[in-house]
C-alpha cells in the first residue's frame, strides 16, 4: 500500500520519469492483488494517474490506457477483482477529463453485460455517483458520448439485450425513443456492417419500416459506407443498402442515385472529417472523398485522385458545404462544442487547399465564418490558421477586397490574441504588405493602420512606404471611405484612426471650420458620422460610440455653414409590381443597394447564408443566368440582360457571379401568428419592426410581390434592422393597394397604436421604443404620400403619351390612389400633429397643425376659434427655434396667453420677465411640475443658482416624488455652486436620463482624479448623449445639434482634465514655459471651436459654462485658468448681448468684472451702448483705455490686440457722434492701426472715415475730395494686405476712385485745383502700381467685370496700369478671366475691341514657361467667335431643333482645356484667415468642355434662344441657352451684383443665421448683343405651377370673362378695379401655392426647410429687385427650385424702374400676390419673410457705397438701349439746334454717362431709404423697419394690383 501511496504523491506533486508502461504495469499488479485494500490503493493511484495526464493534456491517451487494463481484468471470471476494477473506473471518471472520461463511461456500461447483477449494479451506482460528480442529470452525462454508447449497445440488441434495456433505465427514456433518438448514430453503423437484423428489431421497435428509418439519415449512412477502410467492404455495404430500399419499395436503386439525392451533406460530412485529430480517420475521409468523386463520375471521364482533380470535384459544391458548416457550428452545443468548431475550422482549411485559387468564388462565405470566429476566444488560433490558409491559396487579385477586414478584425484582436495567434497574425499581416504590396493597388486604401502594434513594424514600414504619396487630404478621404464601410471590424478601426486624425491634425480642422462657409472636408466628416452613429442595433454599440466620441473632437459645427446634403435612396413602385420594367429596376436596386453591402460585411453565416438566398433568387427574377460569365461571343443571353448586367458595378458583380445559377434552398417556416396591432404587445422598437415586416410578407399577394417579398422573410427577423426598415415601405404600401379591406384596417390600426402610444401597463419597455417607431410610422407615410404625388403625375393626361405593355391602366391606377389615399386621409391631423411634437418631429407638428388651420380657415371658422392653434404654432415655432416664425405667429395673436408671453420672453432673452410670469403660473397652479422647470430654467439662464437651488428644496420638501424630475437642475446647480457633495447625492439617488446627469457623473470622476471612472463616465455620457442622433438618423445634423453640442462639451471636458495632467506634470519638472505653452494651445483650440458652433445664445452659453466648470475643477489656484474663466464670462456677455439677453449679458460682465478679466470694460461699454446711453459708453471706454495703457500684461500679444480693439471701437464711437471734430477721430483711428500692424479692421475704418468726409466737400472742395479720395485709397490698400474680411467694400470703391480721379484729371477747375487733383491722380496711380506688386491677384479678380468695364479709360498712365492689371489676372487665372473679359474680345465698339486685342497680344507673347496661357487664349477665341455664330444663326419660326453638326468649326474644338465657365467653376474662394498666402481661390479640378450635344433645342420666345448641351470633362451634362439679340452685360451685372450680395449676406450673422441668398446663375456676354446663360437645373415657373393647381380644380388662368371683366375695370379707375379685383376676380382663384411645397417637399423636414428657403429669397430678391427698379416679374420670370424651394428670378432685362415707362405702367415695387404670400403659410408675409426684408434691406443700405460701385460699370460700358436712346437725343437735338453754333459742341459720350447716371440715381436714393413716401424736394432717410412695411403695402395693395397689366396676372 505504501507503495501506491507514494505513486499517488508522485503523481500529484511531480511528474513521472521513464516509461509509463512501467507504471502501468505497477498499477495491473495492484489492480490484480489478492488484497482488497491493495486493490483499491492502486484504483486511487490510477485516479491520481489520470489527473496527472489531465494536467499534462494527455487525459485522452492515459485514461484509455488504464481502461484498457482494467478492461482486461474485468473480462476475466474473477468476482473479487471485477469488482475493485468498476470502482477504480469510478475514481478515475471523476479525475480525469472530457475525453478521459468518455473512456470511462463506455468501460462501466460495458459492464451491463456481466452475467452477475451484482456487478451490473455496481457500475450503476459508480454511474450515479459520477452523475452526481460532475453536477448532471445521468442523460446530460453520457449525452456528449451517445455515439460510441449508442453504437456499442444497439449493435448488440438481438445478441444481448441488457446493455440496451440498462442503459435506457439509467438514463430514463424508454427503448423507442432511446432507438429514435440514436439513429443518427446507430444507422450508419449497421447499415455499413450489414447488420439486418439488429435492423429489424429496431424496425419492430419504432413501427416504422427500415426505409422509413433510413431516407432521414441517408447522408450520415452513406458517408460512413464510404469511410470505410477496404473497398470491397464499401461496396457490399452499398449493395446491401440498395438491397434494403428496393426489398420495402419494389424498384431497383443506383448508387449514383443514392449519392446525387444528398452529395452536399455527404461531402460536408467527409470534409469535416478530413480535420481529425487521429490521422487515420482523416486519412480514411480523404480517400472517402475520393471514391465519392470516382462514383459521382460520368462513366467514360478519367478520373484521377490528383490534389487538381480534387479540387475540381470539390469546387462546385464549396458554396453548399459552407452553408452546412455554419449549420454545423451554430448547432455545436455542450462540452464538446469547441472542439467540433475547432475541427469544422481546420476543414475549411482543408478544402481551401485542395480547391486551391478557385475557391475566390466563395470568398464572402469564408470570410463571413472567419470573421465570426475569430471573436471566440478559444478558436482564434484554428481560425488565423485557416484563414492564413486562404490568403495564400487565393490568387491575390482574389483576396484584395478582404485587405482591408482582414487587418481590421486581426487588429481589433491582438490584444486578446495568445502568442501562437499572434504569430499567425503577424504572418497574414506580412503576407499581405511584405510579399504582396506591390499587387496589392487600391486595396490599401482599405486597411487599417497598424501603428498601435509593435510587432507590425516591419509590415507597418512597408505600409508607410506604400501610402508615401498619399497627403492629408488622401488619407482623410480614406479614413472617411472606410468609417462607414459595411464590415463592423473595419468600420470600428477606421473610426479609431479617424478620431486620431482629427487630434493630430486639428489646426487643419480648425481653418476648415472657420470664416463664412466650411471648406472640406467638414461636410464629408460630418455625413461620415451621422451614417454611421446612426447604425441602429446590437453589434453596433462600439461604432456609434466611436462616431460620438468624433462628433465631440469636431465640435458642433454651425450647421448655416455646413453643406449637409440629406442622402436619399428610397425607389417608389408606382404601378404595384405589374410593370415588368419597374420591377426589374427595383430587384436591382435591391442587390446593389441593400443587401450586396450586408452580404460582404456579414459576420453572422446563418444571416449571410439567408442573405445569398435571396440574391440568388433576384439574380434569377433579373434573368442573371452563368452564362454572363461566358467568354465573349459564347454566351447566348439576351442584349437587354447583358446591358443590366453591365449596368453593376463592379464590387457588385464580383460579389454575386458566384451566386449565379446557385442551388440555395430557404426551408418554408411556417409564420408565427401575431395578434394584431402588434405594436402595444412589443416591448422594443427592434421586435415592431421586425414581427410587422414579417406579418406583411406573409400578406403579400401577386406572383411578382411574392417573388421579390418572400426571399426576405427571414432577413426581416435578423438583428440587424435596417433591412427591415428599407422594405417597410415597400410591403405597407403593397398591402394598402393590393390586400383586403381587413389589410387596410390593420395598417391604419398599427399606425394609429404607434400614433397614440397606448402600451399597457407592466411591459417593460425600450426607452427609444416609441420614438423610433413614430418615426418609422413618419416614414411609411412620407412613402405613402411620395407614392401619391407620382401617381397623379401619371393620371395627368399628356399628348403623345402612350403606356407600355404590363403598366396599369388609368381606371386601375385611381382606384389604387383612392386606396392610399383612404389610409392617410383617416390619419387625424391632430393625432399626427400631437405625435409629432411628442416625438419632437417638429416639422411634421408643423405641417399639420397648419393644415389643421387652413381646413378651419376654408370652413370660415372666426379668428377667434383659430386662436388656441396660433398658440400651439407659436410653440412649435418655440421648438424649433425659430425666433421669425414666432414673430410671424403672434402677429395674428389678439390676446397672448401668458404661456405665450412666456415663449416669446424666452426667445428674445427677457430672462427676468419670463421669471415672472412663470411665477404667476404658478401661483395659480403651484402643483404643476412643469410650471416648476420653466422657471428654474429662467433662474438657471439668469445664473441665479443659489436661488435656484433654495426653490428645488422648497419643491422637493413637498412633493419628493419630483426628485427625478428635477434632478437634472438640482445636478448643475450644485455643481455650479460647488457643492459636490450635493452633486455625488443626486446623482446616487436618481433615475434620471438627464444629460445634466451624466454630465454630473463625468465631473465627480474628473474632480476624484479616477481615471478609470473617467474613462467609464466619458463613454457612458457619449453613450447616452448622442442616443437622439442615432434615433434622428443620418438626414439631420440640425435636428440632432442639441445632442452634438452635448457631445462637444463631453470633449471639452476631457480635453481641460487631460491639459491639468500635463499642465501639473510639467510644472512639477519646472517646466513652467511649456506648461504655459500647453495651456495655450487648450485655449486657442478651444477658442476655435467656440467659433465654428452656431452663433446662438441657446447654442454657445452651456458650452461656456461647462468650460467654467471644468477649468474650476481641474484647475486649483492656477491665475491662468482663472483668467481663461474670467474670458468665459466676457464671450457670456458678448453673445448674450448680442442675441438680446442684456439682463444675462450684465451678469456675465459683473462676473468678469469681479474676476479682474482684462479688458471687460469693452463688453460693460458695449452694453451700456445697447441699452441706449452712447455718451456714457463711450467715456466709459475712454477712461477704462487711459487706464489700461500702463498696465504690466504677461501676454503682450493678447494684450496689444485686445488693446486695438478698444482704440478702434473708441475711434467708430467717436466718429458716430457729433462731438468730435475730424482731426480727433483721425487720430483715434490712428492709433488702432499703429497699435496692431497687421490687422485689416482698423484700416478698414480709416478709409472708410476718410470716404465719408470725401462725399461731403465732393460737390464743394474738389482738392480737399482728392486728397481725401488718395487716403482712402491707402488705408482700402492697406486694409487688403492684411486679409479679404473687408474685401467687396473695399476693392470695388478702390477702383471707383481710382478710375473716376484718373478720369476727371480736375475738369472743369482752376489750373492750380486741377494741377492739385492731378497731382493726387498721379499719387493714386503709384499706390495702385505699389498695390499690383503686393496683393494678391485673386483678390483683383473680385471686382473683374468691374475693371473690364473701364478697359476705355481716357488717362494714358492710368489705363497702362489698368490693362497690366487686367493681363496679370488673366494670366494668373485664363481659365476664369478669359470667359469674363469675352464681351471686350468680341466688343462692337472698335475702340473696346482693340484695347481687348492688346492686351491679348502681350498675353500671347508670354515667355515659354507660360505657354499654358497662350493656348488657352487661342482655344477662347476660336471657342468664343463659335458660341456667338450658334446665337447668330439664322432660324425660321418652324424649326424647333438644329443637328450640331451644323456648326462643325464648333465641334471640331471639343475636347477643350477650356472649362465650362459654370457659377461655381467662376466665384472665387477666399482665404478664412488673414494668412493669404498660398491661397486657392478656385478648385482644382473644375470641369471642362469635352464635348456637345447631339441637338440644338430652339427655345419658343421672340429672339429664338438656343439650348445646347455640352458635355464636361467629368462625364456630366450641363445646359446652356445661347441668347441672341439681347444685351446679356445687364444680366452678367445683375450676377456680379448679386453675387456681391451674397458675399455681403454671408459675413452678416443674421443674415448667415437664416442662410439668405439669391440664387445666382452664370452669364457670359459674348458681345454687346449675345450671351451664354447657365440653365437653372430643378427649376419651375410660378405660372406652370399654379396652371398645374388649378387645373386640378377646373379654373384656367386667363379665362376670358376674367380678363375682360379686369381690363374694364382698370379702365374706370383704380377705387373701381381694386373693388372688383376683390369681389369679382379673386373669389374664383382661392390661393393654392402652399399645396406645391406639400407636394414637392412631402418629408416634414424638407417642406420646412423648403419654406423657409423660400420665403427669404423671395425676400431678398423683393428688396434687391426693388433697389434695383426690376420690373416684369410675371409667372414665366419667377421660378421655384423643386430640390430646395428657393425662389430663382429670370430675364432682368426690365431694370432701372423701365416698367414705369410700359403702356400700363407698373405699380407694385415687387411682386408679392395672393399666391406667393399663400406660400408663405399661415403667418404670410409675417415673420419670416418681413424680418428677411428687413435684414437684407439693412445690409444694402449699409453697403450701400461698395454696390455702387459695382453698378458704376453701367456708366463706364453703357447698355445697348441706352446708345440706342442716347442717339435718338443726339438726332432730337441736332434738328431742334441746326442753326444754334454749340450744337457741334455737345459730347456724345458725356450724353451717355449723364443718362447711365440718370438711371442709376434712384438706386442710391433707394439704398439711402430716401425713396418711399418722400418728397424729391426734401429727402429724409427713414428707419429699415418702415421702409420694408411700405414696400410691403405697395406691393400688396389691391388698387396697385388692380392697375397692372392684364398679362402679369395680379389676381394668381
Amino acid at each position: 500500500m505504501a507503495v501506491y501511496a507514494c505513486l499517488s504523491r508522485a503523481f500529484s506533486h511531480g511528474s513521472v520519469e521513464g516509461d509509463y508502461n512501467d507504471v502501468l504495469d505497477v498499477l495491473r499488479s495492484g489492480f490484480t492483488h489478492e488484497a482488497k485494500p491493495i486493490r483499491i490503493a492502486a484504483g486511487k493511484a490510477s485516479a491520481h494517474l489520470a489527473s496527472h495526464f489531465r494536467l499534462h493534456n494527455r487525459a485522452a491517451w492515459g485514461t484509455k490506457a488504464i481502461c484498457e487494463v482494467l478492461k482486461k481484468i474485468l473480462s476475466e471470471d474473477n468476482p473479487k477483482l471485477k469488482e475493485t476494477g468498476i470502482v477504480t473506473l469510478g475514481y478515475i471518471g471523476r479525475a480525469t477529463d472530457f475525453d478521459g472520461l468518455g473512456h470511462v463511461l463506455h468501460c462501466l456500461i460495458a459492464q451491463f453485460g456481466q452475467p452477475y447483477p451484482i456487478f451490473q449494479a455496481v457500475a450503476y451506482v459508480q454511474l450515479l455517483d459520477l452523475a452526481r460528480h460532475h453536477r448532471k442529470s445521468p442523460f446530460a452525462l453520457l449525452s456528449p458520448y451517445l455515439r460510441d454508447i449508442s453504437r456499442f449497445t444497439v449493435e448488440r440488441i438481438c445478441s444481448e439485450p441488457s446493455y440496451l434495456t440498462e442503459t435506457c433505465r439509467f438514463v430514463g427514456r424508454t427503448l423507442p425513443d432511446f432507438l429514435e433518438l440514436t439513429l443518427v448514430h446507430t444507422l450508419p453503423m449497421l447499415v455499413g456492417y450489414r447488420a439486418k437484423d439488429p435492423l429489424n428489431a429496431i424496425s419492430k421497435q419504432l413501427e416504422k419500416t427500415v426505409c422509413t428509418m433510413i431516407i432521414p439519415h441517408a447522408s450520415d449512412i452513406l458517408s460512413y459506407i464510404l469511410m470505410l477502410e477496404q473497398p470491397n467492404k464499401t461496396d457490399r455495404a452499398f449493395q446491401f443498402l440498395s438491397s434494403l430500399i428496393e426489398e420495402e419499395s419494389g424498384k431497383s436503386v443506383s448508387i449514383q442515385m443514392l449519392l446525387n439525392g444528398d452529395r452536399i451533406e455527404i461531402i460536408t460530412s467527409l470534409v469535416i472529417a478530413m480535420a481529425d485529430e487521429e490521422p487515420e480517420r482523416a486519412e480514411m475521409a480523404l480517400k472517402a472523398v475520393q471514391k465519392l468523386q470516382r462514383l459521382l463520375a460520368a462513366p467514360k471521364s478519367k478520373i484521377t485522385t490528383s490534389a487538381s482533380s480534387l479540387g475540381e470535384f470539390l469546387l462546385p459544391f464549396c458554396l453548399g458545404v459552407l452553408s452546412h458548416m455554419n449549420t454545423a457550428i451554430t448547432n455545436s452545443r455542450g462540452i464538446n462544442a469547441i472542439k467540433q468548431k475547432k475541427q469544422i475550422i481546420r476543414s475549411l482549411g482543408i478544402m481551401i487547399q485542395k480547391v486551391g485559387p478557385s475557391i475566390s468564388v466563395v470568398s464572402p462565405q469564408i470570410m463571413a465564418v472567419l470573421h465570426t470566429m475569430i471573436n471566440v476566444a478559444a478558436l482564434v488560433q484554428e481560425t488565423l490558421t485557416t484563414w492564413h490558409i486562404f490568403l495564400t491559396t487565393s490568387a491575390f487579385q482574389d483576396i484584395g477586397p478582404y485587405a482591408g477586414s482582414t487587418t481590421a478584425a486581426i487588429v481589433a484582436g491582438w490584444t486578446h490574441f495568445d502568442a501562437p495567434s499572434r504569430r499567425l497574425g503577424r504572418a497574414i499581416i506580412e503576407y499581405l504588405l511584405l510579399d504582396n504590396g506591390d499587387a496589392i493597388g487600391h486595396y490599401l486604401s482599405e486597411m487599417v493602420s497598424l501603428d498601435d502594434i509593435p510587432e507590425f513594424s516591419k509590415a507597418n514600414s512597408r505600409f508607410r512606404e506604400l501610402q508615401r504619396s498619399w497627403d492629408r487630404k488622401h488619407l482623410l478621404a480614406n479614413l472617411l471611405e472606410r468609417s462607414i464601410n459595411d464590415n463592423v471590424a473595419v468600420s470600428v478601426r477606421s473610426l479609431s484612426e479617424l478620431k486620431h486624425f482629427m487630434v493630430d491634425n486639428n489646426e487643419m480642422l480648425q481653418k476648415a471650420s472657420s470664416g463664412d462657409v466650411f471648406d472640406w472636408p467638414t461636410s464629408d466628416i460630418v455625413r461620415a458620422l451621422l451614417r454611421s452613429a446612426s447604425r441602429d442595433g446590437e453589434g453596433f454599440e462600439e461604432i456609434r460610440g466611436l462616431a460620438f466620441e468624433c462628433m465631440g473632437v469636431l465640435g458642433a459645427l454651425d450647421p448655416d455653414r455646413l453643406d449637409v446634403v440629406a442622402e436619399e435612396s428610397t425607389v417608389t413602385i408606382l404601378h404595384n409590381f405589374q410593370d415588368p420594367s419597374e420591377n426589374t429596376k427595383f430587384v436591382l436596386h435591391l442587390i446593389q443597394d441593400v443587401l450586396v453591402g450586408a452580404y460582404r460585411s456579414a459576420n453572422d453565416m446563418s444571416y449571410q447564408n439567408n442573405l445569398a438566398y435571396a440574391l440568388q433568387e433576384l439574380l434569377r427574377l433579373c434573368d442573371f443566368t452563368p452564362e454572363l460569365l461566358a467568354p465573349s461571343g459564347k454566351s447566348s443571353v439576351e442584349p437587354k440582360v447583358k446591358q443590366r448586367w453591365a449596368s453593376l458595378p463592379p464590387h457588385v458583380v464580383e460579389t454575386v457571379a458566384a451566386l449565379l445559377g446557385g442551388r440555395l434552398y430557404l426551408p418554408e417556416k411556417e409564420l408565427e401568428k401575431l395578434p394584431l396591432p402588434i405594436f402595444p404587445s412589443v416591448p422594443t422598437y427592434r421586435q415592431w419592426i421586425q414581427r410587422w415586416s414579417q406579418h406583411l410578407i406573409s400578406r403579400v399577394s401577386g406572383v411578382n410581390a411574392k417573388s421579390i417579398f418572400d426571399v426576405f422573410r427571414n432577413i426581416v427577423r435578423n438583428q440587424d434592422v435596417s433591412i427591415a426598415h428599407h422594405m417597410l415601405p415597400h410591403l405597407v404600401l403593397h398591402a394598402v393597394i393590393s390586400g383586403e379591406d381587413r389589410d387596410r384596417e390593420a395598417i391604419l390600426r398599427e399606425i394609429l397604436a404607434v400614433l397614440e402610444d397606448e402600451t399597457p401597463t407592466g411591459v417593460a419597455l425600450s426607452p427609444d421604443r416609441r420614438l423610433l417607431s413614430a418615426q418609422t410610422v413618419f416614414m411609411l407615410m412620407d412613402h405613402m404620400n411620395k407614392w401619391i404625388r407620382r401617381a397623379r403625375l401619371d393620371l395627368v393626361p399628356k399628348r403623345g403619351r402612350s403606356r407600355p405593355t404590363g403598366v396599369l391602366n388609368f381606371s386601375d391606377l385611381q382606384h389604387h390612389l383612392a386606396k392610399v389615399e383612404s389610409v392617410l386621409t383617416s390619419i387625424d391631423h391632430s393625432l399626427m400633429a400631437r405625435a409629432a411634437f411628442e416625438c419632437k418631429a417638429y416639422a411634421r407638428a408643423l405641417m399639420n397643425f397648419e393644415q389643421l388651420v387652413l381646413m378651419r380657415q376654408r370652413a370660415h371658422t372666426s379668428e377667434a376659434e383659430l386662436q388656441p392653434y396660433y398658440e400651439r404654432l407659436h410653440q412649435i415655432y418655440a421648438q424649433l427655434d425659430e425666433p421669425d416664425g414666432m414673430q410671424g405667429v403672434s402677429s395674428k395673436v389678439v390676446a397672448p396667453s401668458l404661456e405665450h408671453q412666456i415663449r416669446e420672453h424666452e426667445s428674445t432673452g427677457r430672462w427676468t420677465s419670463a421669471q415672472s410670469c412663470w411665477e404667476i403660473k404658478l401661483q395659480q397652479m403651484p402643483d404643476d411640475v412643469n410650471l416648476h422647470i420653466g422657471l428654474l430654467r429662467c433662474l438657471r439662464n439668469l445664473g441665479h443658482y443659489d436661488t435656484l437651488r433654495t426653490h428645488i428644496r422648497g419643491v422637493l420638501s413637498r412633493n419628493n416624488d419630483w426628485f427625478d424630475a428635477l434632478a437634472g437642475f438640482q445636478v448643475e446647480g450644485s455643481w455650479m455652486a460647488g457643492d459636490w457633495d450635493g452633486v455625488a447625492e443626486v446623482v446616487r439617488r436618481t433615475t434620471s436620463v438627464a444629460p445634466e446627469i451624466h454630465i454630473g457623473r463625468l465631473l465627480l470622476a474628473i474632480r476624484a482624479g479616477d481615471e478609470s471612472s473617467i474613462s467609464n463616465g466619458l463613454s457612458e455620457a457619449r453613450k447616452y448623449l448622442g442616443s437622439s442622433i442615432t434615433a434622428a438618423g443620418r438626414q439631420s445634423y440640425r435636428r440632432s445639434y442639441e445632442a452634438i453640442i452635448h457631445l462637444h462639451q463631453v470633449r471639452e471636458l476631457e480635453m481641460i482634465h487631460q491639459t491639468s495632467i500635463k499642465v501639473e506634470e510639467l510644472s512639477k519638472d519646472g517646466n513652467h514655459r511649456e506648461a504655459q505653452n500647453v495651456f495655450g494651445r487648450l485655449t486657442a483650440q478651444l477658442s476655435s471651436r467656440f467659433e465654428a458652433s452656431l452663433p446662438t445664445f441657446r447654442a454657445r452659453e452651456p458650452t461656456l459654462s461647462m468650460r467654467r466648470t471644468a477649468f474650476t475643477i481641474c484647475f486649483t489656484n492656477c491665475p491662468v485658468a482663472m483668467r481663461e474663466i474670467g474670458m468665459t464670462w466676457l464671450a457670456s456677455a458678448k453673445i448674450a448681448r448680442k442675441s438680446g439677453h442684456s439682463q444675462t449679458a450684465y451678469s456675465a460682465t459683473l462676473q468678469a468684472n469681479q474676476m479682474s478679466t482684462p479688458f471687460s470694460f469693452i463688453q460693460s461699454s458695449k452694453l451700456t451702448k445697447v441699452n441706449g446711453e452712447g455718451p456714457r459708453a463711450l467715456q466709459e471706454l475712454e477712461t477704462a483705455i487711459q487706464r489700461t495703457v500702463a498696465l504690466d500684461d504677461e501676454d503682450e500679444i493678447e494684450h496689444t490686440r485686445m488693446m486695438a480693439k478698444a482704440r478702434l471701437l473708441r475711434a467708430r464711437w467717436k466718429d458716430e457722434t457729433d462731438r468730435f471734430d475730424e482731426k480727433d477721430i483721425a487720430r483715434s483711428f490712428t492709433e488702432a492701426t499703429d497699435t496692431l500692424k497687421g490687422w485689416e479692421s482698423p484700416y478698414f475704418y480709416l478709409g472708410r472715415f476718410y470716404d465719408v468726409l470725401r462725399e461731403r466737400v465732393i460737390d464743394t472742395n474738389a482738392v480737399v475730395a482728392a486728397d481725401r479720395a488718395r487716403l482712402v485709397c491707402k488705408h482700402y490698400i492697406d486694409a487688403l494686405s492684411c486679409g479679404s474680411k473687408y474685401i467687396f467694400q473695399t476693392m470695388p470703391r478702390l477702383l471707383t476712385l481710382w478710375l473716376d480721379l484718373t478720369a476727371e484729371k480736375g475738369k472743369g477747375l482752376q489750373e492750380s485745383a486741377a494741377q492739385h487733383v492731378q497731382s493726387s491722380a498721379n499719387r493714386i496711380n503709384l499706390l495702385i502700381e505699389g498695390a499690383l506688386k503686393s496683393l494678391p491677384v485673386y483678390q483683383w479678380f473680385t471686382a473683374f467685370p468691374q475693371i473690364v468695364s473701364r478697359i476705355e479709360h481716357p488717362d494714358e498712365a492710368a489705363y497702362a496700369i489698368l490693362a497690366r492689371l487686367v493681363a496679370n489676372v488673366i494670366r494668373e487665372y485664363p481659365q476664369q478671366a478669359l470667359w469674363l473679359f469675352t464681351t471686350v474680345g468680341l466688343s462692337k465698339r472698335p475702340s473696346r475691341k482693340q484695347r481687348g486685342l492688346e492686351i491679348l497680344e502681350r498675353l500671347k507673347g508670354l515667355p515659354h514657361g507660360r505657354s499654358m496661357v497662350k493656348k488657352l487664349v487661342d482655344q477662347w477665341e476660336a471657342m468664343s467667335r463659335e458660341l456667338l455664330n450658334l446665337c447668330d444663326f439664322p432660324v425660321d419660326n418652324d424649326t424647333t431643333t438644329l443637328p450640331i453638326t451644323k456648326f462643325p468649326n464648333l465641334t471640331r474644338l471639343a475636347k477643350s482645356d477650356l472649362i465650362l465657365p459654370l457659377q461655381s467653376s467662376m466665384t472665387v474662394t477666399l482665404p478664412s484667415s488673414s494668412s493669404q498666402d498660398e491661397h486657392q481661390p478656385f478648385p482644382l479640378f473644375l470641369p471642362t468642355i469635352r464635348d456637345f450635344g447631339d441637338e440644338v433645342e430652339i427655345m419658343r420666345s421672340l429672339q429664338k434662344p438656343r439650348k445646347v448641351t455640352i458635355i464636361g470633362g467629368d462625364g456630366r451634362s450641363y445646359n446652356w441657352l445661347c441668347k441672341p439679340k439681347d444685351d446679356m452685360r445687364k444680366d452678367a451685372r445683375l450676377m456680379d451684383f448679386n453675387s456681391i450680395i451674397n458675399k455681403l449676406l454671408k459675413t452678416n450673422s443674421e443674415s448667415r443665421r437664416r442662410q439668405l441668398h439669391i440664387r445666382t446663375y452664370s452669364v457670359i456676354p459674348l458681345n454687346e448683343e449675345c450671351g451664354l446663360i447657365e440653365w437653372v437645373p430643378n427649376t419651375i415657373g410660378l405660372r406652370f405651377v399654379l396652371a398645374k393647381l388649378y387645373e386640378a380644380r377646373g379654373i384656367a388662368l386667363y379665362p376670358k370673362p376674367v380678363t375682360e371683366e379686369y381690363e374694364r375695370a382698370r379702365d374706370r379707375g383704380e377705387k373701381y378695379a381694386a373693388k372688383s379685383l376683390i369681389e369679382i376676380t379673386l373669389p374664383q382663384y382661392p390661393p393654392v401655392f402652399h399645396e406645391w411645397f406639400i407636394a414637392t417637399f412631402s418629408e416634414p423636414t424638407a417642406w420646412f426647410a423648403s419654406r423657409l428657403a423660400y420665403g427669404r429669397t423671395a425676400a431678398v430678391m423683393s428688396m434687391v429687385g426693388y433697389i434695383l427698379g426690376l420690373g416684369d416679374r410675371h409667372g414665366e420670370n419667377i421660378l421655384f427650385d423643386s430640390s430646395t424651394g428657393d425662389a430663382v428670378h429670370v430675364d432682368f432685362n426690365c431694370l432701372f424702374e423701365k416698367g414705369k415707362t410700359f403702356a400700363v405702367p407698373e405699380r407694385v415695387p415687387f411682386r408679392l400676390t395672393q399666391n406667393l404670400v399663400d406660400g408663405l403659410g399661415v403667418t404670410g408675409v409675417e415673420g419670416v419673410f418681413r424680418i428677411a426684408c428687413e435684414v437684407t434691406m439693412e445690409i444694402l443700405r449699409h453697403n450701400k457705397d461698395s454696390l455702387m460701385s459695382v453698378l458704376e460699370a453701367f456708366v463706364h460700358d453703357p447698355l445697348v438701349e441706352w446708345e440706342i436712346e442716347n442717339r435718338n437725343v443726339e438726332r432730337r437735338n441736332r434738328a431742334a439746334n441746326r442753326h444754334r453754333r454749340d450744337a457741334a459742341s455737345a459730347n456724345p459720350a458725356d450724353h451717355m454717362k449723364a443718362l447711365a447716371q440718370q438711371s442709376l440715381a434712384p438706386i442710391r436714393r433707394k439704398l439711402e431709404g430716401l425713396s418711399v413716401g418722400q418728397s424729391d424736394r426734401s429727402p429724409k432717410e427713414i428707419k429699415t423697419s418702415n421702409q420694408v412695411e411700405a414696400l410691403i403695402k405697395e406691393a400688396t395693395d389691391s388698387a396697385n394690383l388692380a392697375m397692372m397689366y392684364y398679362g402679369w396676372a395680379s389676381w394668381l
